[in-house]
């Protein structure tokens, strides 16, 4: 009888604030309760907000003000990390989120659900926008392309190429003509489909235009490099690019002259560019295109390190920008009077230095001039500025942990008129929220004398408890598998495993190891510095430290409680292994004659070797204790006489951890050679030796009781972010768990075998349970093989989908910026096989019924009986279904956005059958948007051979025929339901009662308006 095994599933993770991957985004003005309840309606807000991050695979949803975890948005079909966020200004629960294997998924941030999931990229994506109406998505990633997606449609508008490298910015320009009626300024959305601003880390900065889908306009964005950042300001005045060595490009945006563009059928001048920065794409040096985007100069951060984002401040004059250190800093952009107030300053000092300079030299005339020269402040010309003048450094935040990402908490209602609040995420699995004052810059002589402070700022709120701030390396179940002990550098976590909340937190050493002690209320933690420290989890106290528990602050590797528990065993760099016991000593209370009981370590043996221990284990039955040493070996002792009882060699690098099984029969050691080796306790023999990993084996772990009840079973970890599931007596392996990105250090079995915990690099801490599933290994190894076919499928049809050589000129330059945003994967593959056997049925069916009527025509001149066709039993299945009905069926299941790329995989040959059925759906009018959708592609895409075939130019007559008529009915019905609609609304407002208004109502308004008016520096320097 074939073998089975019961298959583990991750269950569970937690651990993860944010993670350093991706961008954050700050929510405002939504109900908290919305995220946990969807069908909670009511206005009243709780918190200061939420903020949106990354957690690996998943999105977080975190209440900043409380520090609970609203939301976790997770997809079962995903298995890739996020690496960009995007919120949409429109409705800001649609939420886009890109994916490391360049997918992009839209969710409803209120349902935690996917809306639609587009696939264009070949790589990670770097960047998202969402444009003005909230209908349109630009993804940019590391493949160097841009692509342009429509959210209603829910497809793929095209692929804009011209980029060398990965995308570090994009955003999207639609700026408003200005037009005048009766002396009266309103703005109005311009024409077209707008611009779109996009930097790369090839250094340039590109305008792209939209409607016609092509680069207008190229620079080179920085000087000394890679370009890393791109920040817009909000009136789409001017924008900020940003490189290395702390250097940030100021540009303005001429958007009047792009919104009149729209309105203009070429704007070729033949003007020369003299800017060195700029490079036009026409070969002919004579004619030059208008240029929109003109650099202003440079401004340097205080911070040499590369600028990783620049954000501007949605309605005040303030920009963040920060690198990869610990730090953000604020800018300031002064408003036209204060420019001009530096600008008469400076020419005052300019004017006394010549003065001063003059009468040195004894001339009579300066002083007449230098009266002449007083000049009134409204006669400067603040365009002549230079930005130095314009941007003032207003203040530097310094954060907890290196800066990843930053986004404004703006107020949700522009009354709220607080100071400026700043959300800040970091790579060290933390969130947190700054408040900052928006005092200005000008400081009295005096203070200046006195040295005032600058701009102060403070760290107003954080989420932090959740998560370690550094790697987890250590991990311990408690014996009843409730609380799960991780041990940190710098910090010790208990966590309630059923409900993943952290119940305690304690600031420890550099923690190696750790385990609770019996009773599960103690717990003891072995450190780098070779100190032991005991910690009382219902008391949340430090009971006591062991310092130099081991010689000479050395490293304590291993520890564990002896399987009586009454005693611990420990193993050091220090080439020693210790024996402590648990003593209960009456310490004395100061100031008074009372004692109390406390819990100490009492040193009891040494066992010394003549190398680093780096892993000790007891075996269940106290009999033995196996020590693995730096030199590759492992030596098993008797506990009782300390005796060298057996010498395991064979590893070819040092062992790193060891299990002995819970008969005491097995010891499993694994290595840094990537090699699990399984040993029999009896004679020292090695029983099998296994290639287990693709890089260095961390931890290993015997399951206490499998179904044999043996416990021969046992888990492995690695760095290469794989857990595997084996069988000691097969010498095979049973599962590989995936879910990790990065290193898994530590890994523990609960004591009644039903799920195991894993920690990784990437800060999250897994639980996996064991489900009723049941798992074969020939079943386990085909569908591995299958895994590996589709992957490799995948990346080759990616590598087809690369530019044709054709499409690259002499200088082996892509001739074509636009390409169609389409990618093929397993799914689309699929969807297309099975369009091809839904028509080859259909056409089937069709014949089979054509030669049925035939027939009956034929049997009703001669008055003979004809039997009914058999049909195919798939027909017959979904209750007797037309061939129309079952091929639209199978169109219309296949989602929007795979489509195109589903079609795509059709041969010509099947295109004449496709057309078929779209003359009969045309005909009997069946879903006509898909009708025409398909039909318009199909003919887009296969246009030469259509034109070229005689037996379709009849075929095309036909549809053209059914479309129109079908098409014309259509219309017909939506201009009498509209006709009927205007009706209903003119009733409804005859009979609708006439509300109160209050006059002062609109003044009022208009003068919050006017006063929240920002005045934008770009908008004076242009």
């Amino acid at each position: 009888m074939v073998k089975s095994y019961l298959k583990f599933e991750q269950a569970r993770s937690f651990g993860v604030v944010a993670s350093g991957t991706s961008n954050l985004v700050w929510a405002a003005g939504s109900n908290p309760s919305a995220f946990t309840n969807p069908h909670n309606t009511s206005k009243s807000t709780t918190g200061s907000g939420h903020a949106i991050v990354a957690a690996n695979e998943d999105v977080l949803v975190w209440d900043i003000k409380k520090g609970e975890q609203l939301s976790r948005w997770h997809d079962d079909k995903n298995k890739a990390q996020v690496t960009a966020l995007a919120a949409s200004g429109v409705d800001r629960d649609v939420v886009a989120v890109g994916y490391e294997d360049g997918s992009v998924r839209l969710w409803d941030a209120r349902m935690a659900t996917v809306m639609v999931s587009f696939n264009g990229h070949r790589s990670a994506v770097t960047h998202l926008a969402f444009d003005g109406a909230g209908v349109r998505l630009a993804s940019g990633a590391k493949d160097t392309d841009v692509v342009i997606w429509d959210l209603v449609a829910e497809t793929g508008l095209y692929k804009l190429r011209g980029h060398k490298d990965q995308i570090t910015g994009l955003s999207f320009i639609e700026p408003a003509t200005v037009v005048e009626e009766d002396g009266v300024e309103t703005a109005v959305a311009s024409e077209g489909d707008g611009f779109l601003l996009t930097t790369a880390k090839d250094s340039l900065i590109k305008l792209w235009d939209l409607s016609s889908r092509h680069c207008i306009e190229t620079h080179v964005a920085q000087t000394n490099g890679e370009c890393w950042a791109l920040g817009v300001s909000a009136d789409l005045s001017g924008c900020i690019t940003a490189g290395n060595d702390g250097e940030l490009q100021v540009w303005t945006l001429d958007a009047t002259g792009l919104a009149a563009s729209t309105q203009q059928v070429d704007t070729m001048v033949t003007t020369t560019t003299t800017s060195t920065t700029t490079t036009t794409a026409t070969d002919e040096p004579q004619t030059a295109t208008k240029s929109y985007l003109v650099s202003r100069g440079t401004l340097h951060r205080h911070g040499k390190d590369r600028t990783v984002e620049i954000s501007f401040h949605p309605r005040l004059d303030f920009f963040a920008v920060h690198g990869i250190d610990k730090a953000v800093e604020i800018w300031r952009i002064r408003s036209e009077a204060e420019i001009k107030r530096a600008l008469a300053r400076k020419r005052r000092r300019r004017r006394e230095r010549q003065q001063a300079a003059g009468k040195k030299k004894g001339g009579a005339d300066t002083e007449m001039e230098g009266t002449e020269a007083e000049e009134d402040e409204s006669l400067i010309d603040t365009s002549k500025a230079d930005v130095g003048e314009i941007f003032v450094q207003h203040v530097i935040v310094r954060t907890a942990g290196k800066v990843r990402s930053v986004d404004w908490a703006a107020p949700a209602h522009k009354k709220d008129k607080k100071d400026l609040q700043l959300l800040v995420g970091t790579t060290s699995n933390l969130l947190e929220l700054y408040t900052i004052s928006t005092k200005k810059d000008r400081v009295s002589k005096q203070a200046k004398k006195e040295k005032e402070e600058p701009p102060e700022y403070g760290r107003a709120l954080a989420v932090e408890l959740p998560g370690h701030r550094t790697d987890v390396r250590s991990i311990a179940l408690s014996s009843d598998d409730k609380m799960l002990a991780t041990a940190a550098n710098g910090s010790l976590k208990i966590w309630n495993v059923r409900t993943q909340a952290c119940i305690r937190t304690f600031e420890c050493g550099y923690a190696l190891c750790c385990a609770f002690l019996p009773g599960d209320k103690v717990v003891l933690v072995g450190t780098k510095t070779g100190g032991l420290e005991l910690y009382d989890v219902a008391s949340a106290a430090l009971l006591e430290v062991v310092e130099n528990a081991h010689d000479n602050g050395a490293a304590i590797w291993s520890l564990q409680v002896h399987p009586d528990g009454r005693s611990v065993v420990t193993g050091s760099a220090d080439k020693t292994v210790k024996f402590w016991d648990f003593k209960i000593v009456q310490e004395p209370v100061l100031g008074t004659t009372r004692t109390t009981p406390k819990l100490t370590l009492q040193q009891t043996r040494l066992l010394k070797l003549n190398d680093d221990v780096l892993c000790v284990r007891f075996s269940p039955d106290a009999k033995l204790l196996a020590v693995a040493l730096l030199d590759n070996t492992v030596k098993v002792f008797f506990v009782d006489s300390l005796k060298l009882y057996l010498n395991l060699y064979g590893h070819k690098l040092p062992v790193l951890s060891m299990d002995i099984s819970y008969d005491s029969k097995l010891i499993v050691t694994s290595s840094a050679d990537k090699n699990v080796k399984i040993w029999g306790l009896d004679f020292g023999d090695c029983h099998k030796s296994l290639f287990a990993h693709q890089d260095s084996i961390l931890q290993v772990a015997f399951v206490p009781h499998n179904q044999d009840g043996n416990g021969h079973h046992f888990f492995s970890c690695s760095k290469d972010r794989a857990v595997k599931y084996w069988d000691g007596d097969k010498f095979e392996q049973i599962q590989r768990l995936d879910g990790h990105f990065g290193e898994i250090w530590a890994l523990a079995v609960s004591h009644g075998g039903n799920f195991l915990v894993t920690a990784s690099h990437d800060k999250s801490i897994r639980v996996w349970d064991e489900t009723d599933e049941q798992i074969f290994l020939e079943e386990e190894r085909e569908r591995e093989i299958e895994q590996l076919y589709e992957s490799t499928l995948a990346t080759s049809l990616e590598r087809g989908e690369d530019e044709d050589p054709e499409e690259r000129d002499a200088a082996g330059q892509l001739g074509q910026q636009v390409g169609a945003a389409s990618k093929q994967t397993v799914e689309t593959l699929m969807a297309g096989e099975r369009i091809a056997e839904a028509l080859e049925l259909g056409l089937a069916d069709l014949n089979l019924l054509k030669e049925y009527d035939e027939a009956k025509a034929r049997a009703a001149t001669t008055g003979e009986a004809v039997a009914p066709p058999q049909r195919h039993i798939v027909f017959m299945a979904l209750g007797n279904v037309s061939a129309e009905q079952y091929v639209l069926g199978v169109l219309a299941k296949i989602p929007a956005a795979a489509l195109h790329d589903a079609l795509l995989v059709l041969p010509f040959a099947q295109v004449p059958a496709l057309f078929t059925f779209l003359e009969r759906f045309a005909r009997l009018g069946l879903n006509m948007p898909l009708t025409c959708r398909v039909l318009f592609f199909m003919l887009k895409t296969h246009h030469r051979q259509i034109v070229a075939s005689r037996t379709m130019r009849a075929m095309l007559d036909d549809l053209r025929a059914s479309l129109r008529g079908a098409l014309q009915h259509q219309k017909d019905q939506m201009g009498h339901n509209m006709a009927a609609l205007r009706v209903v609304g003119m009733q409804v407002a005859d009979q609708s009662v006439k509300t109160y208004v209050d006059d002062s109502w609109d003044a009022a308004e208009a003068e919050a308006a006017q006063s929240s008016k920002r005045k934008r520096a770009f908008v004076h320097v242009a």
